[in-house]
């Protein structure tokens, strides 16, 4: 299935930034056991009685734990196939990128979760974002379930010097998952995951949404409709408030996200406005007061770099070869000369 393909959102996929093979396929087993005849015999007799036959599988382990020469249970490692994050790695990248200029923004209108599609000029954002961004790895992107930060985001990666082909996961049916199964190893081995969610979309603006900005100011006053936008925790009308955006914006990312930079994957996040300075609140630990001041143009990357737990911001790069990007991490450094060598 394309899940276990790609593997989901909430699997760890094996690190390996645009360069190394990365494997595709579901690891099984944990641990075997062998025991002797005796053994198994009590651990029937034990099952019969209502014993579980794990429980006797972990006393016997645990009592031969300590002897040597231990013959007999022979413990055999296999590979895991455990979907809980890896311990912390030395570093990983994390991109977030507005969504280019969409037909509303470009109308003055209030788009809110209304899905509206970019403008040639968003387009050219997006392009110009992934230019920015081409030297930095990417493992898996994260994207919101509009179409906005979905071109966004494929159109970035179309300029990424890595080439590799983003691909958003169908996972919403067993169906959709079969008919986007991929049988080529090598295409599954030049592909990015893009997981598509709900939780990042942009904050739902009630009864505002499709209304003139400009008219509605003139409707119900500069100053009300500023605290709309711009308060934390005053909602529009049957609409979400920042507070509100941020619970589900953030949960996910801490459910969701940040596992896959604790197991060393480098994630580009393209999402919205307000779904963005939810997460930059808690990456830089603002306050209330000071997020609502916080402004993203749309189109423009912001790089921080996830190392021994903290989360570092780097800014934006200015242009692919950003010397101030580069100086911060040998990662990085090696990555883009590894893309130079290859692109010679």
């Amino acid at each position: 299935m394309a899940a276990a393909v790609f593997n989901q959102a909430s699997g760890i996929v094996q690190p390996h930034g645009c360069l190394n093979k990365s494997s595709n396929h579901q690891e099984l087993g944990s641990v075997s056991f062998r025991f002797s005849q005796k053994v198994l015999n009590f651990e029937a007799s034990q099952s019969m009685r209502g014993t579980r036959a794990s429980d006797v599988r972990n006393s016997s382990a645990a009592r031969v734990s300590g002897q040597a020469p231990v013959l007999d249970p022979v413990i055999i490692p296999s590979k895991s196939d455990s979907t809980e994050p890896k311990k912390k790695s030395s570093e990983a990248a994390l991109i977030l990128i507005r969504h280019g200029e969409s037909l509303w923004n470009e109308k003055n209108l209030f788009t809110g979760c209304v899905d509206v599609p970019l403008t040639n000029k968003g387009i050219e954002e997006a392009i110009h974002a992934g230019q920015r961004i081409s030297n930095i790895p990417v493992d898996m992107i994260f994207t919101s379930a509009l179409i906005r930060a979905q071109m966004t985001a494929m159109l970035a990666m179309t300029q990424h010097r890595c080439k590799k082909v983003p691909i958003i996961l169908h996972d919403e049916s067993e169906q959709a998952s079969l008919w986007s199964e991929i049988f080529s190893e090598d295409t599954k081995e030049q592909s990015i995951s893009v997981i598509t969610a709900w939780q990042l979309n942009e904050r739902m603006y009630g009864e505002l949404q499709g209304l003139n900005k400009q008219e509605t100011a003139e409707r119900y006053g500069k100053e009300q409709v500023h605290e709309w936008r711009r308060s934390y925790d005053i909602p529009p009308p049957n609409g979400e408030s920042l507070e509100m955006c941020a619970e589900r914006a953030v949960a996910y990312f801490r459910d969701k996200i940040e596992p896959q930079l604790l197991a060393g994957k480098n994630v580009m996040i393209a999402a919205h406005g307000n779904s963005l300075r939810s997460i930059i609140m808690y990456l830089d630990k603002l306050t209330s007061q000071e997020v609502i001041s916080l402004e993203l143009s749309t189109g423009v990357p912001m790089l921080y770099i996830f190392k021994e737990g903290k989360f570092i911001r780097r800014g934006s790069p200015s242009a692919p070869t950003d010397v101030g990007v580069y100086a911060y991490t040998k990662n990085l450094a090696k990555y883009r000369q590894k893309l130079d060598e290859m692109f010679q």
